[in-house]
């Protein structure tokens, strides 16, 4: 009898120090996995910051180069206007004195030149106005486009057409205004040296809550490989990456340029 109850004695023992071990497993293995969960969340947040510290000094480092960028082709706007366009009108002048002091046959002779210093004059004063973004802004962001379509087609397309389709919604900051036409000025740039094109449009899809940009040429396009490596599609993804845009540029030899520019308004 006695032998049995210690028997019983020894059996509760060792099932209690059996919970004893399993609750002190359990919870030493919750307190391990409550570490790591922390420790990861830790390290996932240190990760993000990190990332985010970079992401917004490359940021800062594409805004002061687009500022720098936006005040050089200011200065050279006003350069245009201010000097190069003064000293057109002062040429155009001066050919304008000296015909008067030749004769009807003599003066034949100057017209040409004289339609060419008014054209220069002309494309110079437009360019300089294209390069300063306050005038822009004063003129308005589909009026500059349509300058600039305007001055493409006097240098070598045969159409060069705005498309607007929807209600025109204000822009929150307009300095986005800037940068959307600045990589449509890019745009239209490349296809004034490289495309051979004769066609060129731009279509401002206005939508609820995007503006969609649709820019093509009906030029010789380009392997879009060696186009990802161009200074030119970099600059163009820079800033749109400063307004938190998309581009997807899409073209193949023989078939022209497409470049689509989704903006959140």
């Amino acid at each position: 009898m006695l032998q049995t109850t210690e028997r019983l004695a020894s059996t509760a023992s060792e099932r209690y120090l059996l919970i004893y071990s399993v609750s002190v497993l359990f919870i030493v293995t919750a307190l391990v996995v409550i570490f790591f969960v922390v420790f990861l969340k830790r390290k996932n947040k240190l990760m993000l910051e990190k990332l985010e510290q970079e992401q917004a000094f490359e940021a800062e480092i594409v805004q002061a180069q687009t500022e720098t960028q936006e005040q050089t082709l200011k200065n050279v706007g006003w350069e245009l206007h201010d000097n190069i366009g003064q000293l057109l009108s002062f040429a155009n002048m001066q050919l304008s004195i000296l015909k008067m002091q030749v004769d009807n046959e003599t003066k034949e002779k100057f017209k040409d030149t004289t339609e060419a210093l008014k054209e220069s004059l002309a494309e110079v004063r437009a360019l300089s106005k294209t390069l300063n973004n306050e005038v822009v802004l004063n003129q308005g962001f589909e009026k500059s486009i349509a300058n600039e379509l305007n001055r493409m087609k006097k240098l070598k397309f045969k159409s060069a057409e705005l498309e607007i389709i929807g209600n025109k919604t204000e822009f929150k900051n307009r300095k986005h205004e800037i940068i959307i036409f600045r990589i449509t000025q890019e745009f239209l740039s490349n296809s004034v040296k490289y495309s051979e094109a004769e066609n060129i449009k731009v279509r401002l899809n206005y939508q609820p809550e995007n503006l969609i940009v649709t820019l093509t040429d009906d030029g010789k396009g380009f392997d879009i490989d060696e186009a990802e490596k161009g200074s030119g599609l970099i600059n163009m993804r820079s800033r749109a990456t400063l307004i938190n845009a998309d581009i997807n540029l899409q073209s193949q030899k023989g078939e022209g340029v497409q470049l689509i520019l989704n903006y959140p308004l």
